[in-house]
C-alpha cells in the first residue's frame, strides 16, 4: 500500500527549481505562488513587452497561452511525483526529466486586460505516462480571461 502523498520541500523546491531555471520564464516574469498536490498557482505582472494589441494595451495571446502551459506543466509534475513516489529519487527525476507538453488547447474568453494576471491548474487525469491539466487565467480584478486543457509526457 502507498503512503499518501505529501509534496515535502524539498519536492517543493524541486519542482520550483526545475520551472525557475527556464530562461523563458525569467523573461515574461512568471512569479510561483502556490504548489500543492490539488492546485499550482502562478502570476504575472504586466509589463509593456508583454502587450499583444498596443492600441488597448491587451496581454499577448502567447503571452497567455505559454503562462497557462507553464502552470498546467507544474501540476502535471506534481502529479507525476506522485504516481512515481515509489521509484528510487534517481530513477523518478530521470523520468520527470522528459516533462513537455503533447497537446495544448486555449480558450480566450476575454481580452486580457489588468495591471496582472494569476493562473492556475488542476489535474484532471495523471497516468503512466501522460497527464491532462485544466487551467484558467484570471486579470486581477478576479475576471476569468482564459481557460486551457493541457495534455503533458511526464514519464
Amino acid at each position: 500500500m502507498t503512503q499518501p502523498f505529501e509534496l515535502t520541500p524539498e519536492l517543493q523546491q524541486a519542482v520550483s527549481g526545475f520551472f525557475q531555471r527556464i530562461p523563458f520564464n525569467q523573461l515574461l516574469g512568471i512569479e510561483l505562488e502556490l504548489l500543492s498536490p490539488e492546485r499550482v498557482t502562478m502570476t504575472l505582472p504586466m509589463k509593456d513587452e508583454l502587450i499583444g494589441n498596443f492600441m488597448h494595451g491587451i496581454l499577448h495571446g502567447g503571452v497567455i497561452a505559454s503562462l497557462l502551459d507553464v502552470t498546467g506543466g507544474a501540476m502535471a509534475l506534481i502529479g507525476a511525483f506522485e504516481r512515481h513516489q515509489h521509484l528510487p529519487a534517481g530513477e523518478r527525476m530521470a523520468r520527470l526529466s522528459k516533462l513537455g507538453t503533447i497537446d495544448l488547447r486555449i480558450d480566450y474568453l476575454r481580452p486580457g486586460r489588468g495591471r496582472g494576471f494569476t493562473a492556475s491548474a488542476v489535474l484532471l487525469r495523471s497516468g503512466n505516462k501522460v497527464a491532462v491539466v485544466r487551467s484558467e487565467l484570471h486579470n486581477d480584478e478576479g475576471i476569468l480571461v482564459a481557460v486551457g486543457t493541457g495534455t503533458y509526457l511526464c514519464g
